[in-house]
């Protein structure tokens, strides 16, 4: 039953290709993300309340995905179609918990745009980094469009591929559950998971564990992608600079393999002694998630591909 695996997959990846995201009215993420924002407002206990959310939300949706997955096997079943079904139900869910296209088109368009209209290109960014964009040179938009790029890398694909890689040696009803269960706790922390949100700790600290694998897994991804294996031991040197303890490995890589240096003013400098990207570099590093986004396709088909597992 592997192969049903590798369908979903391959279903996802071209859906991916083809349209990018489903649209926001009925996007599993977008309706969790509704619930989610529920919880933004002030609470007694806080932190209490943020430890139930943490472990909670993520579960719910982990198990919708699981039952309609599994409920897709039963009904295909009774028609004699149980691994199409599954493949094409796991597929659809997969695409709706992965994004490379969106990625990639987006921070292409900033990019662009900095070099044509930096006004522009400084509101096209907000949709993509997470600063004040207001102020920022066109060279400091590229500088964000590349790391925030290298960054969702790893939050946005990876890490819901390598959990759905993982579950689905059980089965791949599992392997959705898992990779749903990873973007719900990815999502949490990108909209709770704050200094001044004290409901968001428990979000923040758990996706920090999660990210730990797939932060790292994306930063070989990237340098393969570039054509410098190189720039993984470069980037040792200033993978610890940002806060985090997961995004400063593909943004590191990132600016290793380029030769450019990525900063976010008050936060982080990596790379410091070299410049910030020009429009080509940028546009190299955009390419490279491009590129490193289908390796991570590749790599995850090819290793359901091989497991035996169950519908």
């Amino acid at each position: 039953m592997g192969l049903t695996a590798l369908a979903a997959v391959g279903l996802a990846a071209t859906l991916d290709a083809a349209f990018a995201e489903p649209p926001s009215r009925v996007h599993p993420i977008a309706l969790f993300g509704r619930v989610v924002g529920a919880v933004e407002r002030e609470w007694t206990r806080p932190r209490a309340v943020g430890v139930a959310v943490a472990v909670v939300l993520p579960l719910a949706v982990a198990a919708v995905a699981w039952g309609v997955v599994t409920g897709a096997g039963v009904l295909g079943g009774s028609g004699g179609v149980t691994p199409v079904a599954t493949a094409v139900v796991a597929g659809l869910a997969l695409f709706s918990l992965t994004s490379l296209r969106m990625l990639v088109a987006v921070a292409s368009e900033v990019v662009d745009a900095a070099e044509r209209d930096a006004d522009a290109a400084r509101e096209s960014a907000i949709a993509l980094v997470g600063r004040d964009t207001s102020s920022l040179s066109a060279a400091e938009i590229r500088s964000a469009a590349v790391e925030s790029a290298a960054e969702n890398l790893a939050d946005g694909l990876v890490a819901p591929l390598l959990a759905f890689a993982i579950g689905a040696q059980g089965s791949v009803a599992v392997g959705v559950a898992a990779a749903a269960w990873v973007k719900g706790v990815n999502t949490l922390d990108s909209m709770l998971g704050y200094p001044d949100r004290p409901v968001g700790t428990a979000s923040a600290r758990l996706d920090d564990a999660v990210m730990w694998v797939p932060a790292r897994v994306s930063a070989v991804l990237l340098a393969v992608a570039a054509g410098s294996p190189r720039s993984l031991v470069d980037a040792r040197r200033w993978v610890r600079v940002p806060a985090s303890p997961n995004s400063g490995w593909p943004m590191a890589t990132a600016a290793a393999a380029l030769g450019v240096r990525l900063e976010k003013s008050g936060a982080y400098t990596l790379n410091s002694d070299a410049a910030l990207p020009s429009l080509d570099e940028a546009r190299r590093g955009v390419r490279a998630v491009a590129v490193a986004g289908a390796l991570a396709f590749l790599l995850a088909g090819a290793a359901v591909a091989v497991a035996r597992v169950g519908p």
